[in-house]
C-alpha cells in the first residue's frame, strides 16, 4: 500500500514561493527549502523534483497569482485605469516590508538569460503586461484620451519598462518614495503629450 503524503504540497509551493521570492533562486539552498517548509527532502524531490523544477513552479504560481489585463480592460475611459494601475504597482511596491521587489524582475535579474524555460516565462509575463498597455493605450486614443500621432504599441513599451524599473528601485532604494511617484507622473505627462 502506497502510503500517504505527510504535508500538504500546495502549502509546501506557496512556501517556497515566499522563499524564493525574498531570497532568490541561488541563495536558497535545498536544506533552507527544507527548514523552511519542514518537509524532508527526499519529499520535495519526489513531489517537486529537483530545486529548479520547484522555482519554476513557485514562479508559474506567482505568475498566477496576479491579475493584469483586469484592471486596464474595464470599460469606460483608459487614462484613469492606466493611471490606477501604475499607483497601485506603486503602492504595492512601497507597502512590501521584506523588500522582494517583483519576482519577475528579480527572476530576469538572477538568471533568466541562461535559462530558455525561465526566459521564455519572464518574456511571456512581460509580454502580457505589454499587449494589456497596449490594449488600453488603443482605446484611448480611439476615445480622444491621447494624441492620434502616440504610437499605442510604443507606449505600452514604455510603461512596461517603467514598471519594471520601478520594481529595481522599489527593492534598491532605501527610500524610494519621490522617485517613483514621479516616474508615474512624467509618465502620464508622456502619455497625454
Amino acid at each position: 500500500m502506497a502510503r500517504s503524503k505527510e504535508f500538504d504540497p500546495d502549502v509546501a509551493l506557496q512556501g517556497a514561493l515566499e522563499l524564493f521570492w525574498e531570497r532568490g533562486y541561488e541563495a536558497t539552498s535545498m536544506a533552507d527549502l527544507v527548514e523552511h517548509l519542514g518537509v524532508a527532502r527526499a519529499s520535495i524531490y519526489a513531489t517537486f523534483g529537483g530545486k529548479r523544477e520547484l522555482y519554476l513552479r513557485a514562479l508559474e504560481r506567482y505568475l498566477g497569482q496576479r491579475d493584469i489585463v483586469g484592471p486596464l480592460s474595464q470599460p469606460g475611459p483608459a487614462l484613469p485605469a492606466i493611471r490606477a494601475f501604475l499607483d497601485a504597482y506603486v503602492a504595492e511596491c512601497l507597502a512590501d516590508e521584506l523588500r522582494r521587489g517583483c519576482m519577475v524582475v528579480n527572476t530576469a535579474v538572477e538568471f533568466a538569460a541562461r535559462d530558455a524555460a525561465v526566459s521564455a516565462k519572464v518574456a511571456a509575463s512581460w509580454t502580457e503586461l505589454e499587449t494589456a498597455f497596449a490594449a488600453a493605450l488603443v482605446r484611448a486614443r480611439a476615445q480622444g484620451e491621447i494624441p492620434e500621432e502616440k504610437d499605442p504599441h510604443a507606449l505600452a513599451r514604455f510603461l512596461l519598462v517603467l514598471l519594471q524599473g520601478v520594481r529595481v528601485l522599489g527593492r534598491a532604494d532605501p527610500d524610494p518614495h519621490r522617485r517613483l511617484r514621479d516616474a508615474v507622473d512624467q509618465a502620464m505627462n508622456v502619455i497625454r503629450i
